[in-house]
């Protein structure tokens, strides 16, 4: 089974991460993923702001995810660069972040996604990315 397959059929139980973290599935297909969280105080800075790691962790998701929709059966997938603007912070509240593909080359694909506050609808984080796409593994 694919990891797209399993995300579909068990949710967030095939990802360990997003069960840490709390994050719920939305609406993923053709080169699109949206992906959300609530905000709780055990991911608030010493400041008590959301950590800024995690709009980066939760864009990074929600652009995999996506660009998941649009591979080849057995092909993988690796992050290679990605910087996020972060335009504004949070304290409380629930996040969304929506990834979407922007190119898909042959070994190469690159994607965008934001984070927004969704009580209020403002974004709060803007991410670009590159990544690697690994051709299936043939069996020897």
């Amino acid at each position: 089974m694919s990891y797209i397959e399993e995300i579909l059929t068990r949710g967030r139980d095939a990802n360990p991460f997003f069960r840490l973290m709390g994050i719920e599935l939305g609406p993923l297909g053709k080169g699109v993923a949206e992906l959300s969280m609530q905000v709780r105080p055990d991911m608030l800075n010493g400041v008590g702001w959301l950590q800024g790691g995690l709009f980066t962790a939760l864009c990074d998701e929600a652009m995999a995810l996506a660009l998941f929709t649009v591979l080849d059966e057995g092909e993988g997938i690796a992050t290679i660069s990605e910087s996020t603007s972060f335009l504004q912070g949070i304290r409380k509240g629930r996040i969304k972040s929506v990834g979407r593909v922007v190119k898909r080359g042959r070994n190469v694909a690159f994607l965008e996604g934001i984070v927004t506050n969704s009580d209020e609808g403002s974004c709060l984080s803007e991410t670009v990315a590159s990544f690697v796409i690994m051709p299936k593994r043939r069996k020897e």
